[in-house]
């Protein structure tokens, strides 16, 4: 995987997929440094190491791309739970999946899970995108917690795991990201067994 500290090859222009995920990646960046509103298409191109001109090539708006980003970094975490799902998020796959997809891209994560909710025209788009989260955890926890305890629980669960690896990328160090995958596990076991219906 080519990261963008190492040089590239004197070939050419990348191919479009690169570039797009360059712009993304940079998107994230100005976005979650300066909010929607006061980024604008030259921050975006600057923090991609391109031209405004060829961001338009890829993206029509701005706000197509700031959804853009939204959805990059959900798909990535519903290809990483698939990838990992086990017996539940108790199993440190839910703590795991989303450090995983933080570690990858910091800035997009942030964006997702912070900053999305707080801009006006974005809120409702990144309530979909939570909803979609917690309707895995939902599923997750189906019989195994009281019904009225569930949808709290679902929720919990969600809000928990974004706050503890959202916290980590700015407190934890990196070489511990495992301690962290062990911790939040321990803790979801922890809630969990204490939510379940009693025996």
């Amino acid at each position: 995987m080519v990261t963008e500290t190492q040089p590239r090859p004197a070939s050419g222009p990348l191919p479009r997929a690169e570039r797009q995920e360059a712009i993304l990646r940079g998107a994230a960046s100005a976005f979650a440094q300066a909010g929607y509103a006061a980024t604008s298409m030259e921050d975006i191109a600057a923090a991609s190491g391109i031209t405004k001109l060829i961001v338009y090539r890829h993206f029509d708006s701005k706000e197509e791309l700031y959804r853009a980003v939204l959805q990059r970094v959900f798909d990535r975490l519903a290809e990483e739970f698939i990838a990992a799902y086990a017996g539940g998020p108790e199993d440190g796959v839910g703590a795991r999946t989303m450090l995983t997809v933080a570690r990858e891209d910091p800035a997009g994560f942030r964006l997702l899970w912070r900053h999305a909710a707080r801009e006006p025209e974005f809120a409702e788009y990144a309530h979909e995108l939570r909803e979609h989260a917690v309707d895995a955890s939902r599923a997750l926890l189906d019989g195994r917690i009281a019904p009225e305890l569930h949808e709290w629980a679902a929720q919990t669960i969600v809000g928990y795991l974004v706050e503890a690896v959202l916290n980590w990328l700015e407190f934890g160090d990196p070489d511990r990201d495992e301690e962290l995958v062990e911790l939040a596990t321990g803790a979801l076991r922890s809630g969990i067994g204490a939510w379940m219906r009693p025996a």
